[in-house]
C-alpha cells in the first residue's frame, strides 16, 4: 500500500470566504509549502490532501477551496456535502471581506450539517500596517456565534500549520470522544467520516457516522490523487458539477 494511503481518518473541511482573501495560497502553504503571489482565482473548486497525527492517529485532510465569486456560489453549495470542518476566511486589510462573513456563515449553516466544526480566519497578518479589522472585532464575532478564531499570513506562513491542526484536532476530539465506536478501528483501515446524526443500541445520539472502513467501498474519498482541479461553468447545475468532480456524492 503506498503510504499516503495509510491513515486511520479522512476528514473533509472547506475554505470558504470573498474571493482574494487568500484561500488558495492557505491551501498551497499547508499542503505544499508554495506561496503564489500572482494566484489567480479560484474558477469552481480545487482540493488538496495532507495527513497530520494526532493522538497517534493519522488524520488525512481533504482541504477543499471553493470559488468565492458570487456566481459560482449556486455551485459551490454541493461541496459542503459530506464536509466536517470549514475555514472561513476573510482579508485582514479589507474590511468589507470580513462582513461579508455573515453571509459566508448564513450560506455555511443553510448547506452543511449543523454538527460542522467552524474556524474563523484572518488572513494576511503581514499586512499589519494596512489593517481593518481590528482582532479584538473578530474575536467577539468569533465567540457570538460560536467559531474558534486565528489570524494568519500564507505569505509567511504564519499560524497556518497552526490553524489547520487545530481543527482537524478539534474534528478528532468530538469524534472519538461522542462516537465509541469510531475510536476502535481493529481491522487497521481508515475511518472515512461524515457528519450525521445516528444512534447507537443504547438510544444515544452520535455526530458522525462511518461512511467506510476501507478504501475500496469508497473510492471518491479515497482516491490516491493528491490534489485535484476541476474548472465549472456558472451555468452548471450541482447535478453536473458533482459529475465533474466525482466526488461527494
Amino acid at each position: 500500500m503506498n503510504r499516503d494511503d495509510e491513515y486511520d481518518y479522512l476528514f473533509k473541511v472547506v475554505l470558504i470566504g470573498d474571493s482574494g482573501v487568500g484561500k488558495s495560497n492557505l491551501l498551497s502553504r499547508f499542503t505544499r509549502n508554495e506561496f503564489n503571489l500572482e494566484s489567480k482565482s479560484t474558477i469552481g473548486v480545487e482540493f488538496a490532501t495532507r495527513s497530520i497525527q494526532v493522538d497517534n492517529k493519522t488524520i488525512k485532510a481533504q482541504i477543499w477551496d471553493t470559488a468565492g465569486q458570487e456566481r459560482y456560489r449556486a455551485i459551490t453549495s454541493a461541496y459542503y456535502r459530506g464536509a466536517v470542518g470549514a475555514l472561513l476566511v476573510y482579508d485582514i486589510a479589507k474590511h468589507v471581506t470580513y462582513e461579508n462573513t455573515e453571509k459566508w456563515l448564513r450560506e455555511l449553516r443553510d448547506h452543511a450539517d449543523s454538527n460542522i466544526v467552524i474556524m474563523l480566519v484572518g488572513n494576511k497578518s503581514d499586512l499589519r500596517h494596512l489593517r481593518a479589522v481590528p482582532t479584538d472585532e473578530a474575536k467577539a464575532f468569533a465567540e457570538r456565534n460560536n467559531l474558534s478564531f486565528i489570524e494568519t499570513s500564507a505569505l509567511d506562513s504564519t499560524n497556518v500549520e497552526t490553524a489547520f491542526q487545530n481543527i482537524l484536532t478539534d474534528i478528532y476530539k468530538i469524534v472519538s470522544s461522542r462516537s465509541p465506536i469510531l475510536t476502535s478501528n481493529e481491522i487497521n483501515r481508515p475511518i472515512i467520516i461524515e457528519p450525521q446524526q445516528i444512534q447507537n443500541q443504547n438510544g444515544k445520539n452520535y455526530i458522525y457516522k462511518i461512511v467506510s472502513q476501507h478504501n475500496e467501498v469508497a473510492p471518491d474519498l479515497a482516491k490516491k490523487q493528491e490534489s485535484k482541479k476541476i474548472e465549472l461553468d456558472s451555468k452548471d447545475d450541482q447535478n453536473s458539477a458533482m459529475k465533474k468532480t466525482q466526488c461527494c456524492n
